[in-house]
């Protein structure tokens, strides 16, 4: 089991140089978890990509469905820390979102997985580079 980060999340499923590193995470570990924030992130992420005319609405939809069947929502984080959260926060200059998933992986004591190099050097004792987790 793993916290993805929603950068991994979108990795794996719109195609991106990154794409074939987020598929060996998926073969490693194929039980990704993640606070339920990731949805409103990965919509933003497809409603760029619509608004770019990269996809148009039916494979946006399919992608969201497809991520949706993947990733375990942890709707727990309702309940969250928010001291915990902003803690964090402060701490490493991250925004709350990216502590959502720090926190997450945190009380369920799994690595996060990230493609997001400054909340991994942030978070070195919770978080892992995508690319490191993928070579291991």
């Amino acid at each position: 089991m793993i916290v993805a980060d929603t950068n991994l999340i979108a990795y794996l499923l719109l195609d991106s140089a990154q794409t074939a590193l987020a598929e060996t995470v998926l073969e490693k570990e194929g039980d990704w978890r993640a606070p339920s924030i990731w949805r409103h992130e990965f919509r933003n992420i497809l409603a760029t990509y619509v608004r770019a005319d990269r996809l148009t609405l039916p494979p946006a939809l399919r992608h969201m469905a497809n991520a949706e069947a993947l990733v375990v929502t942890d709707e727990s984080g309702e309940l969250a820390d928010t001291a915990e959260i902003l803690r964090l926060a402060k701490e490493s200059g991250c925004s709350g979102y990216d502590c959502e998933f720090v926190a997450l992986a945190k009380r369920i004591g799994v690595p996060l997985v990230s493609g997001d190099k400054r909340l991994v050097a942030a978070f070195p004792e919770t978080a892992i580079a995508l690319e490191i987790f993928a070579a291991h």
